[in-house]
């Protein structure tokens, strides 16, 4: 574990010739925002001096309230590898305080923290986390602006000349690994123009940085080649859609708490009461997991993504997987998480929804190793499966009748990302699209 001081700061600073510094934060909606500093400014930020007004930044604070602080963590320092002029950028991710100086209850990052304190207090020590984040690349116009011409139209695990996109995707690992991610795999995914690249897992609050990294990542160096890079969840329709499978672990000093050598399947107790608390507010939790009326478009049934509540061993049709491993790997396997998702939102509401299943002693109840997809009104009826909600307002709806997970967000960000996601709503629901100029100009 690292534990980085500020002289060690200092010497970095002077080692790789770092000119600017930024100092990033995440919104509600799970955006990076930075403050850009000179170096020259670096003791100030380092005593957490370093000012900014939160009433621009979406659901933060009304202007009377505005002023707010940065807190750098100082071991996430990072020295950007591109170039950019005279001598380099770095980054430090920070944490939101008040002008008081307490945490401020709107950052996402600091609301993660606050709910691992309380998995500590229930005598876990470690939540970790490993993403599978796809995304697409499209081709970019003679002004840099996105096009929906694709790069390729390979197929899953395809490589060149059908995946014209192997050498962006090459690139984008080295960089990656220049930032020290360790970069288990990266491969064409299921559908035209689609990928994923998979870094080792890490805990929550790293992991969840390490996501908003690797999106920033991905989109500099699409660009260096003439690609744009999305994580929406759906831009073609008829193909799978990009998800970002989570694949997460209870640890207690040092020893996997899902695991059981004596258990059902190898599984401990408390792995079945978080998976049972996981599947019993997955409906409230999936405005946060599933964050953009784009993301309903994907869950849906024949293209991979889960739409239905269910859980399996055997096979990943279901919302949650089991994957074979075990000992330290033993994991759960979430696989309805959208790329866009806020991931300290989202590691947030599945975690406090686990620990309900273990406070609760939950029953995820008989597993479901058929292909759901295959199953029929009636047999989904009997053996109780049930859907995800299907548009972002029922999920809404289903996050305003959920007390733990708006627990899970606190009182600050629960009321201002609803209010934020129902204006999305509104906006899509009242404007006029294309399919149905198609479907009803003519015919009425």
């Amino acid at each position: 574990m690292r534990n980085t001081t500020k002289d060690d700061i200092r010497k970095y600073v002077i080692e790789d010739n770092v000119n600017f510094l930024r100092l990033q934060f995440t919104d509600i909606l799970g955006m990076i925002k930075n403050v850009e500093i000179p170096i020259s400014q670096l003791e100030k930020a380092l005593d957490n001096k370093m000012m900014f007004d939160g009433s621009s930044i979406e659901g933060f604070v009304r202007i009377e309230e505005s002023d707010m602080y940065l807190i750098p963590d100082l071991d996430t320092w990072m020295v950007f590898p591109w170039p950019s002029g005279n001598g380099k950028v770095a980054r430090l991710i920070c944490d939101v305080s008040l002008a008081n100086g307490e945490p401020f209850p709107g950052d996402p990052r600091g609301n993660l923290k606050r709910i691992l304190e309380e998995m500590k207090s229930m005598g876990f020590t470690d939540f970790n986390l490993g993403p599978e984040p796809e995304f697409f690349l499209f081709k970019l116009d003679s002004n840099g602006e996105p096009t929906m011409e694709l790069n390729d139209h390979g197929d899953y695990f395809d490589f060149a000349p059908l995946d014209l996109g192997e050498n962006c995707r090459r690139d984008i690992v080295l960089e990656l690994e220049a930032l020290g991610f360790e970069v288990e795999a990266s491969h064409h995914e299921a559908a035209p123009g689609q990928h994923e690249i998979d870094f080792k897992y890490a805990d929550a609050l790293t992991a969840c940085d390490n996501i908003q990294t690797f999106k920033l990542v991905v989109k500099t160096i699409a660009r260096k080649h003439g690609l744009h890079a999305t994580f929406m969840p759906k831009p073609i329709f008829g193909v799978n859609g990009s998800g970002m499978h989570c694949n997460i672990s209870l640890f207690k000093d040092g020893v996997n708490s899902f695991f059981d050598e004596n258990g059902e399947r190898k599984l401990s107790k408390t792995a079945y009461q978080f998976m049972a608390g996981v599947l019993d507010h997955v409906e409230g939790f999936t405005a946060i997991t599933n964050p953009t009326v784009n993301s309903y478009k994907r869950l849906v049934p024949g293209y991979e993504a889960p739409c239905y509540i269910a859980w399996s061993a055997q096979n990943r049709s279901p919302l949650i997987r089991i994957p074979a491993s075990r000992g330290l790997s033993t994991r759960i396997e979430v696989r309805s998480v959208d790329s866009v998702a806020n991931p300290y939102l989202a590691l947030a509401a599945i975690l406090k929804s686990g620990l309900d299943g273990i406070q609760r002693n939950l029953d995820p109840g008989k597993p479901c190793d058929r292909n759901i997809y295959e199953m029929n009104t009636a047999e989904l009826e009997s053996e109780g499966i049930v859907t995800l909600p299907t548009d972002l307002d029922h999920a809404l709806l289903a996050l305003g009748e959920d007390a733990v997970i708006q627990e899970a967000l606190g009182s600050h960000i629960y009321a201002n990302y609803k209010e934020a996601k129902k204006r999305e709503w509104d906006s899509y629901r009242i404007t006029v699209h294309p399919w149905e100029i198609d479907r009803y100009m003519k015919v009425y």
